[in-house]
């Protein structure tokens, strides 16, 4: 399988591609800064772009039969001056996916989008999603919504708070309004991304992830 993951560089990104690779796939990295990726593999395939630009996302779609999506800014900054971060670059992926007849989408969202709000606890929904990250959580809204009317085979991953260390294989998933965990390793959450690129188990799903 050939998987695009956007967002490369870095974080859950980054460890994607990880994952991927050690699973046999082929990979491309995109990302703007790809050369930050620590990685050497026969594999692998560096492509330099921006999630934000139309242009750049379809030259990179064709030839692929699954993306990730894991791109988010690295400040709140970033999210203030790019209120629709999430939903603005995964509308260029749609868009591209469908002209490419690229079918598989694999989206990471977070805990406390759309129906798992009542999952979080007071002090996280009020101090946190509704005020702190309050910009990112709206368009993280936005931006499933958009993958759930995109008529492809998606799935959207929504972690508890992400944190180091390995992948310990022994997450728990779920797809109903249930609760997980309240953390859950990068590695883990990664490792999930790629799983879900393979199997048809998740499809048409968003996923409650923690561990």
């Amino acid at each position: 399988m050939r998987i695009l993951v956007i967002g490369a560089s870095r974080g859950t990104g980054a460890l994607a591609v990880k994952a991927a690779l050690e699973r046999g796939h082929d990979v491309t990295a995109f990302a703007r800064s790809p050369d930050r990726l620590d990685l050497q593999h026969p594999r692998l395939t560096r492509r330099a772009g921006d999630f934000h630009d139309k242009a750049f996302v379809e030259a990179a779609m064709p030839g692929h039969d699954a993306v990730v999506v894991t791109a988010s800014s690295t400040s709140l900054r970033g999210f203030k001056e790019t209120p629709d971060y999430f939903s603005r670059g995964t509308g260029h992926v749609i868009a591209a996916m469908r002209g490419h007849g690229v079918k598989r989408l694999v989206v990471l969202s977070a805990l406390g989008v759309g129906e798992s709000r009542k999952l979080v606890n007071f002090v996280l929904d009020k101090l946190v999603m509704s005020w702190l990250l309050k910009i990112p959580f709206v368009d993280h809204e936005r931006q499933e919504q958009l993958v759930r009317e995109s008529g492809l085979d998606w799935v959207i991953a929504r972690p508890t708070r992400l944190k180091g260390g390995p992948a310990r294989g022994q997450y728990v998933r779920k797809t109903d309004i249930e609760p997980v965990p309240g953390s859950i390793s990068r590695a883990d959450v990664a490792a999930f991304l790629v799983e879900a690129c393979e199997t048809n188990a998740w499809v048409g799903k968003a996923v409650q992830l923690g561990g």
